[in-house]
């Protein structure tokens, strides 16, 4: 099997809890580059690679960030942190509410996120993304989807409550792609 289809176990990834629209992990919403290159140090030997900014003219705009082999990505704008993806494959494990959100099957997740709906306010809780990923409105992810081979798992997307906005102008459209 190819190494990029491996799938980590769950005993061997980092634990991390969502805390909705203020942290995931040890990352808060709104650090700092440097901020983040300085806590993610103590959990990876991984070096963060830089991808951006889109538009030349633009220097403090959307900026990627990513650390391949801890599995995560990271998106900012005027250099604060305002995205995290963690990889399917590799990523931490991201808990809310006992709920596993890496690594899973879409609809497994799907199911969970739709029934805790039901006790929520009518529209306050799940919409459906321009491509069938579930958003989360009330914890702030999007549950995106990696390939694993001939399966899809989950690759949640975490955001801070001003990206409910409008998700598709506040971070990349390569956030809610099929990432593989």
């Amino acid at each position: 099997m190819c190494e990029r289809w491996d799938v980590l176990p769950d005993g061997e990834r980092e634990q991390w809890a969502l805390e909705p629209f203020e942290s995931v992990g040890p990352l808060r919403f709104g650090m700092l580059i440097d901020e983040v290159s300085n806590t993610l140090s103590r959990h990876t030997g991984d070096l963060q690679r830089y991808s951006g900014p889109c538009l030349a003219e633009d220097p403090y705009g959307l900026v990627t960030g990513r650390y391949r082999s801890f599995g995560l990505t990271l998106y900012y704008w005027d250099e604060r942190l305002r995205g995290v993806s963690a990889d399917a494959l590799r990523g931490p494990q991201v808990t809310v509410e006992g709920v596993a959100l890496t690594g899973r099957a879409p609809s497994a997740v799907g199911k969970w996120l739709w029934g805790r709906g039901e006790g929520l306010a009518p529209g306050s809780e799940l919409a459906i993304m321009g491509g069938g990923d579930f958003c989360s409105e009330s914890l702030g992810v999007v549950i995106g989807t990696q390939r694993a081979g001939d399966r899809l798992l989950t690759r949640p997307v975490f955001f801070p409550a001003e990206g409910l906005r409008n998700l598709y102008d506040f971070l990349p459209d390569e956030a809610f792609r099929i990432s593989g």
